[in-house]
This record gives C-alpha cells, sequence and structure tokens, in this order.
C-alpha cells in the first residue's frame, strides 16, 4: 500500500472523528423529543404539520404501533413514487419529454428508493424528469433515511428505558429527524458541491459540436431494448458516427447532497459520483466520502450519550472502525497492483496525475486509484452505493473487498440509523454467546437477553442471507436470469451475487456488467430489497418493544463490560463469524475462482 493510500485513509478518519462527535451530541438531544438548540425557528414548523396531520407529539407508540405507522408511511411513499413515475410524460418540468416509466422499471425504483437502497436499473438523464427526481426520488432520499435513524433511535430507547411500553413516536421521529438534521446538513453540502461546479438548474440539454466526429461501435439492441446475440452467444455489435455530444443539465446539486448524507446513492446520472457534474474534483469526493459516514459515526456518539455510557458507544465506534480497516486496506492493495494481463505485455497503466501504475481499469484519472478505492470501501460499508468508479473493473480480491462489507450486514457504519441498529443486534447475539460460554443469563447495557429477543435476532440476521442466496441461486439457474449476464465464467457469477447483495442489503451499487432492467430482475431485485428491509425493521422494533418493558438491571461483579478491548474483539469475531459461515462457498464460486483463474493464466 502506497504512502499516499495511507495518509488518505489517516486524514479520512481524523477528520470524520472531528466532525462526527458533536454531531453525535447534538443527535442525542433531537432524539429526546426536546427543544432542538438553535433551530427555535423550525420548532413552529413542526407544530404545524403535527397539526395538520392530527399527530398528538407527547403520545408513545407501543412498538406494534410503531411499526405499523413505519409500514404505512413506506408503503404510501412506494405507491406515489411508482404513480409518478407512470404519468411523468404529462407532468410539467419534463424539457427532453421522457415517456413513462414501465411498469416493472416503476415498481423495481419505487421499492429502491423508499428501502433507501436506490438500485438503480435505468439511467437517470435519459429516463427520468426534473419532477420525478426533485419530488418523489430525492423526497424519498430523506424520508427513507430519516426512517433507518428513527428506527435506531427506538432500538436504544429500548435500552435506556425501563419498565415502559412506549418507544417513541415515529411521526415525531422522522419529522425531528428530516426538519433538524437531514434537511439542513443537505442544505449546507448543496451549496458547497454548486460552489465547486455540481450544476444545479431547469435548463433543457445541451448539444455541443465536436472537433472532430467520433465513430464507436455498441452492442445492437432488438424491439424489447435488450441486446441482441448471435449464434455463440457474442452480442451483435454495430458502428455509429456522432458529431454532436448532448450535455445532460438539471438540479443535480440538491440530490447529491441528500444523496450522500442519507446514504442512500441513487446518482442523477448513470456514471453516478463517476459524472464530473455529480463529483467535479478531488475535494468534492473527499467531501462526499465524508459526507457518507457522518451521520452513521455521530449515531454511535448519540447511542452511547441515550445510555448514559459514552464508552458504549466508543466500543460499537471502535467495532466498525476496526472493520473498515482491515478491508479497506484489502482493496487499497488489490487495486495498486497491474493487472497481470497487462504486465505480461509490458502496460504500465500510468493514465492519472495521482497515481503511476497499479489498476487504473474504470476509474478517473482526476481521483486515482487510492481515493477510488477508499471510495469503494466507504460505499459499500455504508450501505450507500454511490460510486466514483466501476466496481466491475476492480480487481478479482478488489471486488470481493465491497461485496464482503455488504454481506457483514451493512453494520461497518452502514446506512443511517440502519448500520447502528444492525450493529446492535450483533452486540445481542455476541454477548449471548459469552453468557452461554461462562454459563451466566447474557445482558446488554442492564437488559437481559432472553429467548424472545434472540429469535428475533435470529430473524434479523437470517433474513438478508437467505435473500441474497437464494436469489442468486435462482437467477443462476433461470434462463431470464443467465440472460443479463455480459461477463459469462466467474465474473457474471459474482455479478449475479454482486446484485442480490446489494439489494437485499440495501446499499444500490452494482458490478454494471449484468443487463438488471429486465422484467426478472426488476421483479426479483425488488423483492430482495423489500424483505432486506422491513423483514428486518419489524422484529427489531420486537425487540426495541421488549427491551423497553424490562427493569435495567444494576452491574455487578458478575455483569461482563461492553465498553472494553475484549467486547469490541468479541463483537468483531461474531460479524465475521456470521458473514464467513453464511457466504464463503458463493464467495469461492465467484471472485475467488476469478483471482485463481486471472493469475494462473498469467
Amino acid at each position: 500500500m502506497t504512502t499516499q493510500a495511507i495518509v488518505l485513509l489517516l486524514t479520512f478518519l481524523a477528520i470524520l472523528l472531528v466532525l462526527s462527535y458533536p454531531l453525535g451530541s447534538f443527535i442525542a438531544k433531537l432524539a429526546g423529543n426536546g427543544r432542538v438548540p438553535g433551530f427555535g425557528w423550525l420548532s413552529g414548523l413542526e407544530k404545524v404539520l403535527y397539526r395538520a396531520a392530527g399527530v398528538n407529539p407527547e403520545q408513545g407508540m407501543g412498538w406494534k404501533t410503531y411499526a405499523f405507522a413505519l409500514l404505512v408511511f413506506n408503503t404510501l411513499g412506494a405507491l406515489a413514487v411508482y404513480l409518478l413515475q407512470r404519468v411523468q410524460q404529462w407532468l410539467p418540468l419534463n424539457p427532453q419529454g421522457f415517456a413513462n416509466i414501465s411498469p416493472d422499471s416503476a415498481f423495481n425504483t419505487a421499492v429502491s428508493f423508499v428501502s433507501n437502497t436506490n438500485w438503480q436499473g435505468y439511467s437517470g438523464e435519459s429516463a427520468m424528469s426534473y419532477l420525478t427526481q426533485m419530488l418523489v426520488l430525492v423526497g424519498q432520499n430523506f424520508f427513507s433515511a430519516a426512517t433507518g435513524i428513527a428506527v435506531v433511535f427506538a432500538l436504544i430507547r429500548g435500552f435506556s428505558h425501563h419498565s415502559v411500553k412506549a418507544i417513541g413516536n415515529f411521526w415525531v421521529d422522522i419529522t425531528r429527524t428530516t426538519l433538524y438534521l437531514l434537511l439542513p446538513l443537505s442544505v449546507i453540502f448543496a451549496v458547497f458541491l454548486m460552489g465547486q461546479g455540481v450544476i444545479q438548474n431547469f435548463d433543457g440539454y445541451k448539444d455541443a459540436t465536436l472537433l472532430d466526429p467520433v465513430t464507436y461501435s455498441q452492442p445492437k439492441v432488438g424491439a424489447d431494448g435488450q441486446p441482441l446475440k448471435d449464434a455463440q452467444g457474442a452480442p451483435v455489435m454495430e458502428t455509429l458516427t456522432t458529431k454532436t455530444q448532448t450535455i445532460a443539465m438539471g438540479p443535480v446539486a440538491s440530490q447529491e447532497s441528500i444523496k450522500m448524507i442519507g446514504t442512500n446513492g441513487g446518482g442523477f446520472f448513470n456514471a453516478n459520483s463517476a459524472h464530473p457534474y455529480e463529483n467535479p474534483n478531488y475535494l468534492t469526493n473527499f467531501a462526499q466520502m465524508l459526507s457518507i459516514f457522518l451521520i452513521p459515526a455521530a449515531l454511535c456518539f448519540a447511542f452511547g450519550r441515550m445510555v448514559g455510557d459514552i464508552r458504549q458507544g466508543w466500543a460499537v465506534l471502535g467495532a466498525m472502525t476496526i472493520l473498515f480497516v482491515v478491508m479497506t486496506i484489502g482493496v487499497l492493495m488489490a487495486e495498486q497492483q497491474i493487472h497481470p494481463l497487462m504486465q505480461a505485455l509490458n502496460v504500465d497503466q500510468v493514465t492519472s496525475v495521482l497515481q503511476s501504475g497499479g489498476n487504473m481499469e474504470g476509474k478517473e484519472t482526476r481521483f486515482g486509484i487510492s481515493a477510488s478505492a477508499l471510495f469503494a470501501a466507504i460505499t459499500t460499508a455504508a450501505s450507500c452505493g454511490a460510486v466514483n468508479a466501476m466496481h466491475d473493473s476492480l480487481m478479482p480480491l478488489g471486488g470481493l473487498v465491497p461485496i464482503v462489507l455488504m454481506q457483514f450486514g451493512e453494520v461497518v457504519f452502514g446506512g443511517v440509523g440502519s448500520g447502528l441498529y444492525g450493529m446492535l443486534i450483533f452486540a445481542i447475539l455476541a454477548v449471548f454467546i459469552a453468557g452461554l460460554m461462562i454459563g451466566r443469563t447474557p445482558e446488554y447495557l442492564g437488559k437481559k437477553i432472553q429467548s424472545y429477543e434472540m429469535k428475533m435476532t435470529a430473524i434479523v440476521i437470517l433474513v438478508t442471507p437467505a435473500l441474497v442466496l437464494v436469489g442468486t441461486a435462482i437467477a443462476v439457474m433461470a434462463d431470464a436470469g443467465k440472460a443479463g449476464i455480459a461477463n459469462p465464467g466467474a465474473h457474471g457469477f459474482s455479478e449475479m451475487l454482486y446484485a442480490f447483495t446489494s439489494a437485499a442489503n440495501n446499499n444500490g451499487s452494482a458490478f454494471a456488467g449484468l443487463s438488471a432492467n429486465t422484467l426478472f430482475y426488476n421483479i426479483m431485485l425488488a423483492i430482495a430489497m423489500w424483505f432486506g428491509r422491513f423483514a428486518m425493521i419489524v422484529p427489531i422494533l420486537a425487540i426495541a418493544g421488549s427491551l423497553a418493558a424490562k427493569k435495567r438491571l444494576e452491574v455487578n461483579a458478575g455483569t461482563m463490560p461492553t465498553h472494553g478491548w475484549m467486547f469490541i474483539s468479541l463483537l468483531v469475531g461474531t460479524v465475521v463469524l456470521i458473514s464467513v459461515l453464511n457466504y464463503v462457498p458463493a464467495l469461492a464460486l465467484g471472485p475467488v475462482v476469478e483471482h485463481l483463474q486471472l493469475f494462473a493464466a498469467h
């Protein structure tokens, strides 16, 4: 690993710590449902919203009521996203006259954005109107992120409260999170991005005349929009010449800011954060990486303050950081190797002023290898899914790291809210395992972990591996699944595995070599996204309700400390062990085999 990569990683972690610590204190106050310092001018709007919706902010909810409100809100959100896509052709703010989105693609996109996955089977700049992008896609970027934070608030209250039935009020949690946290941060970040060159307008697309006509080849598509293939299964190519370039416009900065801060990941453009209008330079790239981790890291400190022991927050953050650093070193080392087949041809991929040598395929020269590899680790650790380089072009072991980070359950910082509540579920499992080893009833933060909590924990931990592995198996066996593979063999299997891993864990990034905008993948991935989100949230809220009803036990000589290195090690080991048991056979068929084949050929 180069010195540049080490400095970049350490600088990133140091600045993240400086920014997230005070934000964690603010979030803890926000979750307390009291007056938010410095935002008194918004309190009036908050009261108006409650009055208009008929919500009593003082009334607490049991876990079933909380879960019901959450599911209804998100179901209605999915319906709104679907309907607007189906009628966008007849609505304003559509200067390009884009047609209505097909039913299956609209269904997939609706589930995707509501579940905080933001998987995109379409190309945003050639499919979605400005109104669709702004009103429902950006809207769900806020609401899905706020939903995740609301759930983690409820779970933390389960630990911090005792002998009560209420775990909070969903409508209050989602309103305050949106008004006081997500919206202000997004406005500030959007202004910064505009200052650096990210566009924000409602202009029609521009046509620029090229100095030299460009001749290129591309796969020919049939009437169904899918690539045509010859008798041997190879794509049928067509040669085209163009004298102009269409430059897309649009309200990009406002979507880019919440896309990162809310760990959503859905880009205005198909190239996502590799596009210069979304991510113009090295400074914006660094800022975007920080924004992805900012709230997930701050929530760890908020957790410590809410349970009355900041050391608990440091312990969870420490476990996340250890896993992140180890995995990031892996992808940095993999991508700083020269591709062996290129090396055999004496080709040194010196294409970036920021990096000499290494694997520059699929990476932007304005970022270089280190910043691209670090971004890949951050976006898959945090369930964001935004990309500044094409993961399909990573080295086999480089591509293994993003897959594994997602397969950890998106708990290495993870999405806003979802990362922390996922890690706390692993903490419950870790103390249960420790309790079995020492023959003592397990406790975490003064609450006994009993059979009910373990049943719900088992559901949470097993639901995503089931969705990933069953979905991948169906895709491998089905002709409709195999038809989308552009790269046969081990890499093609990795593309399928990555797609279902990304969907079920609500990440949204892709290997990009898979043609996924088909009826088969739109339906299958939507199922994985919906249940990967809500089949986890409901049992987590059940755990929160069960814990809140219990008395809080006093610390005694037999209580296992959950803030020291022994617990951090146990927590890290539990996360890794569960992932290994679930996914190693599948990984062996994909990136591991591809790595062995690549270097065997060399």
